[in-house]
Parts: structure tokens; sequence; C-alpha cells
């Protein structure tokens, strides 16, 4: 989450006033003790350790409250989900700053995948791009931290920092037969968002890198573009496109699909009822229009949503690899004033009920992009999206 929280969809900002003192004891009486749980461990070992532990140095002395959210952290980490997590005041100012769209670092998306911390997308035109960095790159160490077991909100507080400064990661990637070293020189990040193409084949292509608050608008404009090109066949690259907005990608989808169409469904589990999100029912192309949606390992969260709804409505056919698989949505919680808590509520479901975290979204035509592409400037996948549209 180094570009910014919000680019993960279906995010929510909640409140509780609702806190636990340091002593043990509920600091507001509609807070209830869960049955059946005993907590006479927990506070057998905090007293041992005011008691009995010896710090190293004098300035190794814990807070109370250090130890408090040291225990509140541990909680979280047993759920075993990488996005719910605690945020120390710290943390939560941090955190704070992404979403309101101010921050320097290196510019990349990061994520866990298959329990390893993996880069998601770099964005286009900042550090990490420019120094090399490649979605899919597992990421091992950062300076001298190994990465195991870390967490993402970890993750991004080690690798982001001031303008001008550098962080060194250590890079498992691929096809490579050695581990990369590779240095970003941090910047002021800045979020590219829509990208549109003639070709000469008469193919119009749109890249959309995000999907912030002015993406809807961009892609109007990008839509109204095409039109009057005359072309009737679109491509749409969402490779490396983290994410973002909710609404910007129902908005997007409404373009294509009739109202009333479900574009994806928000399942709470056993803790509340499904929720379908629709199409608004733009629904400006008829059968004539042929499309294409590119994807990669960097499709995630809002991709995955708009481009699952386009293929399983029958709009367009999916060209490359499968995405992310970033399928759930996090609620924000202020436990202090200071202290806040990100919690997993429900996850998305594409219009045929599939789970985007349970493997991501397959495409119709799998086409990897190897080194040798790479190192050649060669786009198989586009390559591939223009035959199948030519045909």
């Amino acid at each position: 989450m180094l570009v910014t929280a919000a680019f993960f969809s279906g995010f929510f900002v909640g409140s509780s006033d609702r806190q636990i003192g340091i002593n043990g004891q509920f600091s507001n009486t509609d807070i209830l003790q869960p049955a059946m749980i005993d907590f006479t461990p927990l506070w057998k070992t905090w007293n041992l350790i005011n008691e009995k532990f010896v710090p190293a140095t004098t300035t190794s002395i814990v807070k109370n409250e250090d130890k408090l959210y040291g225990m509140i952290q541990g909680l979280t980490k047993s759920l075993n989900d990488p996005y719910t997590v605690f945020l120390p005041p710290e943390d939560t100012e941090i955190f704070e700053a992404d979403i309101s769209g101010n921050f320097e670092g290196v510019g990349m998306e990061i994520g866990i995948r298959n329990n390893v911390l993996s880069v998601i997308s770099p964005l286009k035109g900042n550090p990490a791009e420019k120094a090399g960095i490649k979605t899919g790159d597992k990421i091992l160490k950062i300076g001298n931290t190994v990465t195991d077991d870390m967490t993402i909100d970890k993750a991004v507080k080690l690798i982001r920092g001031k303008g001008g400064t550098a962080v060194l990661l250590t890079i498992l990637r691929e096809g490579e037969d050695e581990l990369l070293e590779i240095e970003i020189i941090r910047g002021t990040i800045q979020i590219p968002t829509i990208e549109t193409e003639l070709r000469t084949d008469g193919i119009f292509v749109i890249k959309l890198y995000n999907f912030s608050a002015i993406s809807p608008n961009l892609f109007r404009e990008a839509l109204r573009e095409f039109l009057l090109s005359g072309a009737d066949k679109l491509i749409l690259d969402l490779r490396g496109n983290p994410g973002g907005f909710l609404e910007a990608a129902i908005d997007i989808a409404s373009w294509f699909l009739p109202a009333g169409k479900i574009v994806v469904t928000e399942d709470f589990g056993p803790n509340g009822k499904p929720r379908a999100h629709r199409s608004k029912g733009y629904d400006i192309f008829n059968k004539n229009l042929k499309m294409a949606i590119l994807t990669n390992q960097g499709s995630a969260s809002a991709s995955e949503i708009l481009a699952g709804a386009l293929q399983q409505h029958n709009i367009a056919k999916l060209v490359g690899e499968n995405t992310f698989g970033k399928g759930s949505v996090q609620e924000l919680i202020k436990i202090t004033a200071e202290s806040s808590f990100k919690v997993t509520v429900a996850h998305w479901l594409t219009p045929n009920g599939k789970s985007i975290s349970d493997g991501g979204i397959s495409p119709d035509i799998e086409v990897k992009i190897t080194k040798e592409d790479f190192e050649a400037k060669r786009d198989p996948q586009l390559e591939e999206a223009v035959k199948l549209l030519l045909q």
C-alpha cells in the first residue's frame, strides 16, 4: 500500500469510542468480555513482565502503552489476514497522509502473495519503475531487514521515506538465477491516470493506471475520443493497475452494461446480507463493439472488479495473465484518538459468484511476457489482443 490506501477498492472509514485501559479494565460499559474466554493467562503474563523482565539497556524500557499496542497487534496477526492490522499512532499518521494523497516514497503497490511480500505494480514514471522494479517481484529484504512474516504496513514504513533518500531492496524475480539488489531513490509520488492511442490498424487503446476519484470523468473523455475516431475495436489495458475506488469501477462498467446488471457483490459472510452493486446503465455500445482487456498480476482490486464484470457479461475477452486476487474490503475504525484498526469486513464476488480473493480473475487467453520479450521491448499480450480483435 505504498501508493495510497484508497487504491484498495471498498475502503471505509468508521469510528468507535470504545477503549480498553492498559490496566485491563474496560473504559466503556458497553464493551463485554467475550464469552468462554479466560483472560487470566494474559494478565498473569502482563504482571510477570512487570515483576521480572529486565530490559537489555535503560533505553529499551517499553511503556505500558506500547505493550498494549503489541498485544493488539498480536491479536490481529492471529487472523492470518495481511489486510487486517492495528495501527498505533505513528502508523495511523502515515496511513492518513497516504489516503489524503500527500506522500513521498518509491511509487509502488505491494501486497502479500503466497505468504511472500510482493510487488503488485510499480507506478509508471515513479522511482520504483525507473529503478527497474517489476510486477511480481518478491521482496526478500528491505535494507538489512528480512521480510519473512512482515506485515504490509511495516514494509510500507520501512520502504517509504523523504524524497532524495535511498532504500535498498533484495528481490527474487522469476526467470533470474540470482537475487537482485535494487536501490531506489525516493521521491514525491506522481500518480498517472489514463492514456489513449488510436493505432494505425484502427484499434483504439485506453490505458487506465488507477481508479481514482477523477478516473470516471477521464474515462468518459477517453470514450468520447474513441467514438469520434470511428473505430469499433477497443483494448482496455489494466495491466499494473492496482485498483482504487469502487464507485469508479462501477461507473466505468456502466458504459458497457445495461441498467441493473450486477458489477460486483459485496459478501459480508455471517455478519450481514450480501450487497449487489449494479450498473447505472449508460450502456452506449451495441453488439458491433469488439473489446479486449489486458490483465496481469499487477491488476488488482477495482481492476479485477471491472475485468471480471465485463468478462462474465460477455462484453470483453481477457488477454494476458491471472490477476492479483485482492478481493477484500477494509474498514478503518478509530480505537483511540491517535490509533486505529483496519479490518477486513467483506469480500468481492464477481457476477457469477466467484470470490476475487480466490485466485483472482483468469484470462480467456493466457499470454506471458518473458524476460526475452521484455529485453526486446516486445509486448506479446498486446499483440495477441490485436490479433483477436482483427479476426
